[in-house]
């Protein structure tokens, strides 16, 4: 496989040098490029390498107005290896290696020194946004690029749109854990994804119709290259060349290692350049990727309707649970009131008794002896011909 051609980073201990010549702390570093506080830390330390459009961003951004640097620094730039191998080997191995005391005393200095050299007045904090309004921004803010990319996962529109909001249903059931968490994209995303590719799927009655394909014919070889990988192997491959986020970002949100997730992306990467050796370079594969993706119109609900979907999910499984305990409640009262309050024990079947006679019984009378029977009835009992006991 070929590998782009990435600029030249300057060395951790550069780059370090180079923010705090234009007076920029961590923080200010981490809102221009996007990413947290502790990614940036983690660059400056040696720890992690940024990458692709990042990669770019943050050299530009170091070197904007100070674009020389040592003969040292070059000469060791073009010494690091390249390739997915030797990126998963390097943050495997920094990995073991905490931060310092003394860096992070250094860093903790560095930026208050920065604050305290800036004469600009602090912006004020902006308005705090009700729970509603938070939750529609995220909302807003996701849900477009989301679609598409679980479209890239699935296949499916239907499906796509589904699993984003059901993602988002779930993201304002759990709203207080959601809306302090460091990356509420990356729960988002993560939940749409683990929904997208449950297997379950293909059990509902729509699963076995297929969806039409794009119009276009490399859009069409694309989706079904990418569509028979492995699911884990399409969603790490989606993760870091179609949305960008670095290797441990991806193995993190994979739930794997970095050395798996690195092993992942190869051998997905192997697999499309085999089918489409015109995608074998990542930029070209993350170009069409994003192509194919904003080819589909895909359209998600007003985050109104999805937060009344999920309201009304919750009081649905709500009643369900309450109803469901009412009826055990009813059926044990109900089995305690009929059921018996001691031990009868079973009657013993009956057995054959042999050498006995069988019991003899007189049969109907005849009509002579009913006859008699009735004569003798009507006789009188003083008669000397009949005896009558006499109580005494």
């Amino acid at each position: 496989m070929t590998q782009s051609h990435a600029p030249p980073l300057p060395s951790p201990k550069e780059r370090r040098r180079l923010r705090e010549a234009k007076s920029l702390s961590q923080a200010d570093v981490a809102d221009k490029m996007g990413v947290t506080r502790e990614t940036v830390r983690s660059w400056e330390t040696g720890r992690t390498t940024p990458r692709g459009s990042k990669r770019e961003a943050y050299v530009e951004l170091l070197t904007a107005q100070d674009p020389v640097t040592t003969s040292a620094d070059t000469e060791d730039e073009t010494g690091v290896r390249t390739g997915i191998e030797a990126e998963a080997e390097a943050e495997v191995t920094a990995r073991q290696e905490p931060y310092t005391e003394a860096e992070t005393d250094r860093g903790v200095e560095a930026e208050a020194e920065a604050e305290a050299d800036s004469d600009e007045e602090p912006a004020p904090p902006p308005p705090a946004l009700t729970p509603p309004q938070a939750f529609d921004a995220l909302y807003a803010f996701c849900t477009p690029a989301l679609v598409r990319q679980t479209y890239l996962l699935t296949g499916r529109r239907e499906l796509a749109r589904e699993s984003v909001e059901r993602a988002f249903q779930l993201a304002w059931h759990r709203w207080p854990e959601v809306a302090v968490d460091r990356d509420p994209a990356g729960w988002v995303r993560a939940t749409a994804y683990e929904y997208a590719l449950s297997p379950w799927h293909r059990l509902r009655p729509r699963h076995r119709h297929p969806e039409a394909p794009p119009a276009d014919a490399a859009d069409r070889a694309l989706l079904d290259v990418f569509l028979k990988l492995p699911p884990m192997y399409r969603r790490t491959l989606l993760l870091y060349d179609g949305v960008g986020l670095d290797l441990p970002e991806t193995a993190a949100e994979t739930e794997a290692s970095t050395p798996a997730a690195a092993s992942r992306l190869m051998h997905a990467r192997e697999a499309v350049a085999e089918r489409l050796p015109e995608l074998a370079a990542p930029d070209e594969l993350h170009r069409r990727l994003t192509v194919l993706a904003a080819t589909e119109r895909l359209r998600a609900a007003k985050p109104r309707s999805v937060r009344y979907g999920s309201e009304h999910r919750a009081r649905t499984w709500t009643r369900a649970a309450i109803a469901f305990t009412v009826l055990l409640i009813g059926a044990t009262s109900l089995t305690l009131r009929t059921a018996p309050d001691h031990y009868e024990p079973p009657m013993a079947p009956g057995a054959t008794v042999r050498g006995l006679p069988p019991r003899a019984a007189s049969g109907p009378l005849s009509d002579e002896q009913l006859e008699l029977h009735a004569f003798l009835k009507s006789q009188m009992v003083s008669g000397p011909e009949r005896l009558v006991p006499e109580a005494r």
